[in-house]
């Protein structure tokens, strides 16, 4: 699947540009001269200790490929993993040569992998993987986008006028290929206005869970609240075209852009170069274990059909062999597991990895993004985090325990949560605040990071976009100013 846009980035060219100051311990530890591995000796300062003169000559002669492997890695390193090197030289040197200043990155500089003397990290080749830093994601066109889908808020009358004026203006004057659900399009308020009838009758349509428009949409455009943006990532369970989302909505904390400046937004967006935010999403695969609910199979006997769950037909296949359903979705918030109508406390086993870390005893458990950071799980009591920071949320819900606290998780893991042994009864769990369904004994969750994210465009940069959301939305950190005190003399810590 591929949709025109790609993210370009801000290339430093750090190795042609000197740094502003002397080098550290672990940047000397990284820094490495460009040649090949025969002219490392060469380049480096022998040592004044004769036993340290010895090692190098012996560590020379074992000539053991270990320090070409060395080379052809920092060779091959890509270009974005030497943007935190610094070239050798004396402090008075880099000084005087550069008057430029280290460049400002929200990822840490890259690791070094010398530890002391001796001391450094097995050499891997596959484990080298390139990051790509946050700060410099820009959204760019390889080809002019043609197909714009826009969301609009149901049952909100007030968003009947904007959605109006915002297909008037993707149509008539940037000739644009707008998609729209069909039961917005069917909207009463819509169908009576006569002017707007010949745009409405060139909109094109489409069902949730019936049309695939995966590969024809360029770009979203959401007018609403957070759920319009939650929505638009629940029509993509592979890759998702840029979504731009105004905030028209009550909450409004992953809509940035103001709706009475549209017009000067959505040209910005279609001329390319606009800050974006990857928000990463959950892959989820629920596994249902049909044959531990019948207790049997029959032979031949076809497997039941697949139920809708709001509308949306899941993503999933059946395994007449083995008896298993499997469901599998892309979640953007969080995958909640709680104990439903029972009065009885939710009991199930988390697996990392395959190993058992603990049993969460409760009303359930949560498991997050950072995006999801800001939704439930903060009400939840977990920290906040920011949607560029790798992680998975684990919050319990309403634990029995009083050492039960959230813990943040490396994005790469895979967590799994079945229901435990003892259980006392079933356990629910929803998508996104979707598609719920019962858990039983033998059904199986795991969910680890998807390598589909959703592109969000920032309306400044993805750093005071998320403040100002916590700020405007959630009053993050809102208190009345402690008042100055008249007289400093008159404080109790100056009194003897």
């Amino acid at each position: 699947m591929r949709h025109r846009w790609i993210i370009v980035r801000r290339m430093e060219n750090s190795e042609t540009s000197p740094s502003s100051g002397p080098l550290s311990g672990a940047d000397r530890g990284m820094a490495r001269p460009s040649g090949p591995p025969a002219q490392l000796s060469e380049l480096a300062r022998p040592s004044k200790s004769p036993r340290r003169r010895r090692e190098a000559k012996r560590l020379q002669r074992r000539g053991d490929g270990h320090e070409q492997l060395l080379w052809e890695m920092e060779r091959r390193r890509l270009p974005g993993q030497h943007e935190h090197l610094e070239p050798c030289g004396s402090a008075s040197d880099t000084a005087e040569s550069s008057p430029k200043r280290r460049a400002h990155f929200l990822h840490g500089p890259y690791p070094a992998t010398h530890f002391g003397p001796k001391a450094c990290i097995l050499p891997n080749p596959t484990s080298v993987m390139h990051i790509q830093d946050p700060a410099s994601q820009r959204l760019t066109w390889n080809k002019p986008p043609v197909n714009v889908l826009v969301i609009r808020k149901i049952r909100d009358e007030s968003l009947v006028e904007p959605f109006k004026e915002l297909c008037r203006f993707l149509v008539e004057e940037k000739q644009m290929m707008v998609y729209v659900e069909r039961r917005v399009a069917d909207d009463a308020m819509l169908s009576k206005d006569e002017t707007f009838g010949s745009i409405r009758n060139q909109l094109c349509t489409f069902r949730e869970g019936y049309d695939d428009i995966s590969d024809c949409i360029d770009l979203i455009i959401c007018l609403g609240g957070d759920g319009t943006l939650l929505y638009a990532s629940s029509l993509f369970q592979a890759s998702v075209p840029p979504v731009m989302a105004f905030h028209l909505g009550s909450l409004g904390f992953l809509t940035p852009f103001k709706f009475e400046s549209y017009k000067t937004e959505v040209a910005k967006v279609f001329e390319g170069n606009a800050a974006i935010t990857l928000r990463s999403r959950l892959k989820v695969k629920v596994v249902k274990d049909m044959l531990q609910r019948t207790g049997h199979q029959l032979f031949g006997q076809e497997p039941p059909p697949q139920q809708e769950h709001n509308g949306l037909l899941p993503l999933g296949h059946t395994s007449s062999e083995s008896g298993k359903v499997t469901l599998q979705l892309q979640v953007l918030n969080e995958v909640v597991v709680d104990r439903g109508p029972s009065s009885y406390l939710s009991n199930v086993d988390l697996y990392l990895d395959g190993r058992l870390i603990t049993s969460v005893q409760g009303d359930g458990v949560i498991v997050s993004t950072p995006t999801g950071s800001t939704a439930y799980a903060a009400a939840a009591g977990a920290s906040m985090i920011h949607p560029n920071v790798p992680a998975i949320m684990v919050t319990p819900i309403c634990p029995h325990s009083l050492s039960f606290r959230p813990i943040v998780v490396p994005a790469g893991v895979e967590l799994m949560i079945t229901l435990s042994p003892d259980a006392r009864n079933t356990a629910w769990v929803s998508f996104d605040g979707r598609k719920r369904q019962e858990i039983q004994h033998g059904d199986c969750i795991k969910i680890t990071t998807s390598c589909y994210p959703v592109p969000s465009i920032c309306c400044h940069d993805l750093v005071y976009d998320w403040f100002e959301s916590l700020a405007q939305c959630l009053h993050w950190n809102v208190r009345k100013r402690q008042a100055r005190l008249a007289d400093v003399s008159d404080s109790s810590d100056t009194e003897n």
